[in-house]
């Protein structure tokens, strides 16, 4: 029997989902690239491999806004637009802690879902999880600018065809049965469009969240299979030597879908991690710890302009500078951690939303004869009373002393973590700052 497709409002979005199973525990299925939640029951091998989650589980799955059953939107959404989503979804389905299974493109997402809430995350498990997709240096798996762009445009030309998705199929789930086989092209043909399909490619491009795995602290299981492509192989060995305390399954085979080829150890393999992390005995303290994007700010020229305005005349323009940079903070869901002087210090869950919200700033303020700077930084922050320190703070507060006046600078990891946002950068070259080992890599923020 198939389950019964319902609906979680996300801002103006509607996310489809459905729950099966009556386990002890919530189980979120973070799909692939493509999914579509009743489509999915007419592929024997998928909806056998769903079954067995929901077998000692309560199984909660749904599709990306975007993608299969959910609404349709232009573009693609961030991570963080992504991370409210399964938020919605959750509350929907009335679970108030989950363990979140990424699938390929679903791991970006449910790595900085995991590390951002860790208070509504007691588990991860990554299938195959994309990484990174792009060659660096320290990522030679990765796909050159040439081709990804030359596999991505083939993508888009032929999204349509039926004999290009058969071949799509036969490459990430070779072995499967006729009737599963027959189900997925038609799964991948109906759950996005072409336009759909590459706007989701072409986030996944810039996806990076290597920066994010030390900072996940829940127990985490990375599963992958030996013969998967480079990319995702490698990938996943990164993400178990970099995630403290990760478990690591490397089984054999080629097959990117867990659910084909030899799908019985990979499902022991999950099943036994979730139950034994399940039965552990529970921390039931609030995390210490958790990933947030800092905000600094101050006032250029504030000695000078208060010498010229005096103490009284400098006080009322304070005052006016503290209101307009707070009704940005209430319009983008930041918290105002302190306030010193002519600066802000502000924390957020999302590097995109901290962004606008830190251009919204320097524009607005304006208004008052002003101008500020502004950086900001993403990394694991220390949880104390309801504030935020460690050295992620202050990073971020030496990124803001790069900037230049009316700018905004975010390091790297900011960058990396806000691929579909729309969001431009200009490249300001690497620099060391004070007090902080190694180069960083800063960027000024455009086009927002």
């Amino acid at each position: 029997m198939t389950p019964e497709t319902q609906y979680a409002r996300s801002g103006e979005v509607n996310i489809a989902y459905q729950v099966l199973g009556e386990g002890a525990f919530d189980l979120v299925f973070v799909p692939g690239s493509v999914s579509h939640v009743e489509l999915v029951w007419g592929i024997p091998a998928w909806a056998a491999f769903l079954r067995r989650l929901a077998s000692f589980s309560r199984l909660i799955v749904f599709d990306k806004r975007g993608t299969g059953m959910s609404d349709r939107v232009t573009g693609a959404p961030t991570i963080e637009t992504r991370m409210d989503d399964v938020r919605a979804v959750m509350d929907a389905a009335g679970s108030k802690r989950a363990a979140l299974l990424g699938l390929s493109e679903g791991a970006p997402m449910s790595i900085v879902f995991a590390a951002t809430y860790p208070e509504r995350t007691w588990a991860l498990v990554l299938c195959g999880g994309l990484i990174r997709s792009l060659w660096a240096p320290d990522f030679p798996w990765g796909y050159t600018e040439d081709a990804w762009e030359r596999a991505s445009e083939e993508e888009l030309r032929r999204w349509g065809e039926v004999q290009f998705i058969r071949q799509t199929v036969q490459g990430v789930a070779p072995g499967l049965d006729e009737e599963s086989f027959e189900g997925m092209v038609t799964l991948f043909r109906q759950g996005a469009s072409p336009g759909a399909h590459d706007a989701l490619n072409r986030m996944n491009k810039d996806v990076d969240v290597r920066a994010v795995l030390p900072s996940i602290r829940v127990p985490t299981l990375v599963v992958n299979r030996a013969e998967e492509p480079e990319g995702l192989r490698e990938g996943s060995r990164l993400a178990a030597r970099l995630i403290p305390g990760a478990r690591h399954a490397e089984l054999p085979g080629a097959a990117h879908a867990p659910f084909a080829g030899d799908s019985a150890p990979y499902l022991n393999a999950i099943e036994q991690f979730l139950l034994e992390t399940w039965e552990a005995p529970w921390d039931e303290t609030e995390p210490s710890r958790v990933l947030a994007t800092v905000l600094f700010t101050d006032i250029v020229g504030s000695t000078a302009r208060a010498a010229e305005l005096g103490d009284a005349g400098w006080r009322e323009l304070l005052t006016e500078h503290h209101l307009l940079i707070r009704r940005q903070l209430a319009r983008f869901r930041g918290i105002e951690i302190d306030t010193a002087g002519d600066g802000f210090f502000a924390s957020f869950d999302g590097p995109a939303r901290a962004m606008r919200c830190a251009y919204a700033i320097t524009e607005t303020v304006k208004e008052a004869g002003l101008e500020v700077r502004a950086g900001l930084h993403t990394g694991e922050c220390e949880q104390v009373n309801d504030k935020v320190a460690g050295i992620a703070v202050h990073i971020g507060a030496r990124v803001a002393k790069e900037a230049a006046p009316g700018e905004v600078l975010v390091s790297s990891t900011v960058k990396d973590l806000v691929a579909g946002s729309g969001i431009g950068f200009r490249e300001r070259g690497a620099v060391e700052l004070k007090g902080v080992p190694g180069e960083w890599r800063l960027f000024a923020v455009e086009n927002v």
